[in-house]
């Protein structure tokens, strides 16, 4: 794209507004649902969905930058929903891919994390520089999977797909109730929404156009 025909950035400003609006919108429609199959909420999705596109392809276009979010593809992976209407818990089921593109930089940064906290005398910065297992554990250990996501060429890695499922649930688990087998009990039937990234999207778009988007969980 040519600099003449950049969207400018008060264009990818208001395309920011505009997705907050839509946003406060589609709030307001969820809190004033009268039923599973509320025009409202189906509306105002929309408007959210095309929202955020717009704001998505604007940031592209002038800063070479997207957002973490992709609307779900219109293919009828998620089955009708049947969670409360109104949540008192939600759980985030979060799954990102990599691939140890660069292990000499992974053992290169997890040697330096380890020598910085103070182990090197006791051998681990050693074996942190030398073997892939005990350098991820430093690297996952020292930092929080944001800071991994948006520093991951850094660190050596490659993204590959992700997922994040928000599920609904009438109230908050029992402390240590789930944590011996934390992704075995997820219901597809209590999924709020759903937002993945793949590059198979991007290959989807240059063959078909635009996949359209289709209305999650509750908003089905």
């Amino acid at each position: 794209m040519s600099d003449a025909a950049q969207p400018t950035a008060a264009e990818v400003r208001a395309a920011a507004e505009a997705v907050k609006a839509a946003l406060d919108r589609h709030l307001a429609a969820v809190e004033r649902r009268t039923g599973d199959d509320d025009t409202a909420v189906y509306e105002a999705f929309n408007a959210l969905a095309t929202a955020a596109e717009a704001y998505d392809e604007l940031l592209y276009d002038r800063y070479d930058e997207v957002t973490p979010f992709e609307i779900p593809g219109a293919d009828g992976n998620l089955p009708p929903y049947t969670g409360p209407d109104e949540p008192h818990a939600l759980s985030l089921l979060i799954r990102r891919d990599y691939a140890v593109a660069e292990p000499q930089r992974l053992l290169a940064q997890a040697r330096r994390v380890a020598e910085l906290d103070g182990e090197a005398d006791t051998g681990a910065a050693a074996k942190a520089g030398v073997s892939p297992l005990a350098a991820l554990g430093v690297l996952f250990g020292e930092y929080e999977p944001d800071e991994i996501a948006s520093r991951h060429k850094e660190f050596g890695l490659e993204e590959g797909d992700s997922t994040l499922w928000v599920t609904a649930a009438e109230e908050l688990p029992e402390p240590g109730e789930w944590l011996g087998a934390p992704f075995d009990h997820a219901d597809p039937e209590r999924i709020v929404c759903r937002f993945d990234v793949s590059s198979v999207f991007d290959e989807e778009e240059d063959e078909d156009g635009p996949v359209d988007a289709a209305t999650p969980g509750a908003d089905a």
